[in-house]
């Protein structure tokens, strides 16, 4: 479902979610945005992805110059505006694949948490739009879920359906990194290959990195 995120699993929903998370999940979480810290400068200005509710963008602003987190949900905006804000952030109501953003704007350009897949867009269109505003030599990361965390993130989701967040799971169709509801949500992954290979298309050097046995980062630099 394209707006399953935007329409329904946002704002206070999307924050139960990460309250809800069992301590493995949460140890993920902590180390996929130790990761991303340990790209950025003191002088970096960076672009946040899918910021959703602002749970990076905070942890990004202690430490780079300026950070943006952009978002298709507005409700999602209104709540990182009110709680999750510092004066070096700024937040947008945006598409991922048509930023409002001059060419080479930021330093690192980064979309976490499997956005890649969440966002349900094109792939290729997306790191494409994210080179485009990021500057030469500028840094971009993308991450999604590694297979040795399936058990993990399979009963993280699990959890989720239980509160309601997200629709009863299809155990039967759900399987090989695919997580199926039968609300028809669904939730893919983008492997270490499937990332060189869209980093490939599109002309650009990549490097895979498997953080914490749960993460799978792509750092590709423009």
């Amino acid at each position: 479902m394209s707006n399953y995120y935007s329409e329904h699993l946002n704002a206070n929903n999307l924050l139960r979610c990460y309250e809800v998370a069992p301590l493995r999940v949460k140890q993920f979480l902590e180390a996929e945005i130790g990761f991303v810290l340990s790209r950025t400068d003191a002088d970096s200005v960076v672009l946040d992805l899918g910021c959703g509710y602002g749970r990076v963008a905070i942890r990004l602003a202690e430490k780079a110059r300026q950070v943006t987190g952009i978002d298709i949900s507005s409700d999602n905006i209104k709540l990182a505006e009110t709680c999750f804000s510092l004066p070096n952030i700024r937040y947008h109501v945006m598409d991922a694949i048509a930023l409002d953003f001059p060419y080479d704007t930021f330093d690192m350009t980064l979309c976490i948490q499997n956005g890649i897949s969440a966002f349900r867009v094109n792939p290729e269109a997306l790191i494409r739009e994210a080179l485009r505003v990021t500057r030469k030599g500028g840094l971009l990361l993308f991450s999604s879920y590694s297979d040795k965390f399936w058990n993990d993130r399979l009963h993280w989701f699990h959890i989720q359906s239980k509160e309601g967040l997200i629709g009863e799971i299809d155990d039967d169709l759900t399987k090989n990194g695919i997580i199926v509801c039968r609300d028809g949500f669904r939730a893919v992954t983008c492997s270490g290959s499937e990332f060189l290979e869209l980093a490939s298309k599109l002309n650009i050097a990549a490097k895979i990195h498997e953080i914490d046995a749960s993460t799978v980062f792509c750092e590709m630099r423009k």
